[in-house]
């Protein structure tokens, strides 16, 4: 028999560790191991960076020349050492581009030029920094936990200019009903973290937005999930059991299921309603992931339907 058409050295390896013999023997979940993540599939369970990678190169091609924009004019945009690609000369990392969907989202509602800003927990300070690059405001306030307010402080000083920093404002969660409640926001935003805080302290911070501002933007996920095969729970059953209880929508849907997560978003968009007098002018699911929703509330207005964006 002819080798003209034989094996390398790879697949004389690939054919004794995992595309084996035996492989065709069963095919009850073969699509989801070893035979086919040789086959079809890179292994997800170490490829995490790649499928990161491709899903920023695959967005970074849809952002529109607006969008390519307004993340041009963010600077220093790789202090940190984000996990990037390059897409027509611009290196772009996850954090930065759902920064700029959202900025799109919400500025196309709310004149942010002369604006006063309050963010909730602002993670390291990436939607300052891309709001205040962007736009004209007059003073950005950042309220957050003490670790994640000294981290805001350190990043935002190092990759904002002197006269953009001057425009923020950090306070410590003690400052909401002291100097905080003395002001009036043309816009608060919360991404991400309402779903990891008490319903008692979403609550109070939403009864706080329902008589101290106009506007109020909200990021977060619709509900809960306990799909093992995600993540391992690779933190443990505890930190799992601590997020089940946390935010105001607590029941555990199916994340991937479309259908799922639009039924789950109108409880989203009721639960986040600061009061009876504030309407949702633009709703819609946050680009990318599957079961994050966003929504935008403005105080004053009957309830119209909600604009979709």
């Amino acid at each position: 028999m002819s080798d003209k058409y034989g094996r390398s050295a790879l697949w004389e390896r690939y054919n004794s560790t995992q595309v084996t013999e035996e492989a065709a023997d069963d095919l009850t979940s073969f699509k989801s191991s070893d035979v086919n993540y040789k086959l079809a599939l890179w292994d997800p369970r170490v490829s995490g960076v790649r499928y990161l990678k491709t899903l920023i190169f695959n967005l970074a091609e849809n952002l529109g020349e607006a969008n390519r924009a307004r993340l041009r004019r963010i600077a220093n945009r790789d202090v940190g050492d984000p996990i990037s690609v390059v897409w027509d000369g611009d290196r772009i990392c996850m954090d930065y581009l759902q920064a700029v969907l959202e900025l799109e989202f919400f500025s196309r509602h709310v004149p942010l030029d002369g604006a006063t800003v309050l963010e909730i927990g602002a993670g390291y300070g990436r939607t300052c920094h891309a709001v205040l690059s962007n736009h004209d405001v007059a003073a950005y306030h950042v309220v957050d936990l003490p670790n994640s307010l000294a981290l805001a402080r350190r990043y935002l000083g190092t990759v904002l200019t002197a006269e953009q920093l001057a425009r923020v404002h950090f306070h410590g969660v003690g400052e909401v009903d002291g100097p905080l409640s003395e002001l009036r926001y043309d816009l608060v935003i919360n991404i991400d973290s309402f779903a990891e805080m008490t319903a008692e302290t979403v609550r109070a911070y939403l009864a706080f937005v329902a008589t101290r501002a106009r506007h109020l933007y909200v990021n977060n996920p619709v509900g809960k999930y306990l799909d093992k095969s995600l993540d391992g729970h690779f933190q443990g059953e505890a930190v799992v059991n601590l997020a089940l209880s946390t935010g105001l929508l607590r029941d555990v849907i199916d994340i991937h299921d479309n259908q799922a997560v639009r039924r789950q978003s109108r409880a989203f968009l009721d639960a986040y309603r600061p009061g009876p007098g504030w309407a949702c002018v633009a709703e819609s699911r946050t680009i990318p992931w599957s079961y994050y929703w966003q929504a935008l509330y403005r105080a004053g207005e009957a309830a119209p339907a909600p604009g979709r964006d």
